[in-house]
Parts: structure tokens; sequence; C-alpha cells
């Protein structure tokens, strides 16, 4: 019984309504030169079928020892710091010999994208769980970054207001192949 009373409390509230600016994609690479070189992927890769974006939502709360600091620019340093060591992910992938796929290790960068959206988490209501509210809403799918191949690996959103600072939210997009 309580399961169905939860859906009609759902159902029956209003559509939330919220706006979301976000700034101009940019490429976020390495922090220090990387090894140059191509992976092959696995033939598991190669099956069209497995070739798609994964959209993840993830929300975070505000660490106090952070106060003062822009969250935006600490998740850009320490993306660009972790690509270091996970170099491939700034890559692209590309067509390689024989129908296979291969991660061309070239430093390209990360897509991130800065959004704010004046809406708070509480709006979204108490129960957060798949089909999230809104989502499409407030993921954003830059134009020309829908293939697989010769696009950015990763597109990483970032809101760091959509609490009033309570919390941010850090929106990615994982292509899987």
């Amino acid at each position: 019984m309580a399961f169905s009373h939860d859906l009609e409390e759902e159902s029956s509230s209003p559509p939330l309504v919220f706006h979301v600016r976000r700034s101009e994609p940019e490429l976020v690479a390495p922090a220090k030169p990387t090894p140059r070189e191509t992976k092959l992927l696995s033939d598991i890769d190669t099956q069209a079928g497995l070739r798609t974006q994964i959209p993840i939502i993830q929300f975070y709360r505000n660490d106090p020892s952070m106060a003062g600091k822009d969250p935006v620019e600490a998740i850009r340093h320490a993306l660009a710091e972790t690509l270091v060591f996970y170099y491939p992910l700034a890559g692209r992938i590309k067509d390689g010999p024989d129908g296979s796929l291969v991660v061309d290790c070239n430093e390209e960068g990360v897509m991130f994208i800065e959004a704010d959206a004046d809406v708070t988490l509480h709006q979204f209501g108490h129960t957060l769980k798949p089909p999230f509210p809104c989502f499409q809403q407030l993921l954003y799918q830059p134009p020309g970054s829908e293939a697989v191949t010769h696009t950015p690996l990763f597109i990483i959103q970032v809101q760091p207001t959509i609490f009033f600072t309570q919390a941010f939210n850090f929106i990615q997009n994982i292509i899987r192949v």
C-alpha cells in the first residue's frame, strides 16, 4: 500500500519548472604530458550493438572545508591531474585495422561544461530514484558528441549552484564501446 501511495503523491505534484544556463563546452587535457600511443580495444568492444553513451547523474554534498573555493575550478583542476594517470580517457576512439576500435591517446581532453540551474535538490522531492525527474533537462548533449568515434570519451557537466551551494552535482556522460 505504501508503494501505491508514494506513486499517487508523485503523480499529483505539479511538474517542476526551472532553467539551466550552460557555458560553452571546453576541453580539459591532462595537466602534464602523457604517452602518445594507440591502445587496441577488445573484440567485445567492436560490437556495434554495445556502442552507446551511458548518462549518469551524481549529487555531492557541500564540504565545509571547501568554503570560499570554486567547486568548478576544483573539479576542473582535479580532472586535469587525474587524466595524467588515466590518459587514455583524454583520447579519442578511432577505427582500427580490420573493423576493430582503438583509443588514440592524443591528449585532446575531456569535454567539460559549467552549468547553473535555478532549482534546489529539495524541490525534486524526497524520493530521488530512477527515473530521475527532469533528467533530460539537466543533462546536456553537446552537438556533435553523439557518436562514439572521434569524440571525447567523457562529457562532464558541473552544476555547483543547483542547490544554492548546499551541494553540487556532477553530471557526466560515459561513452561505452
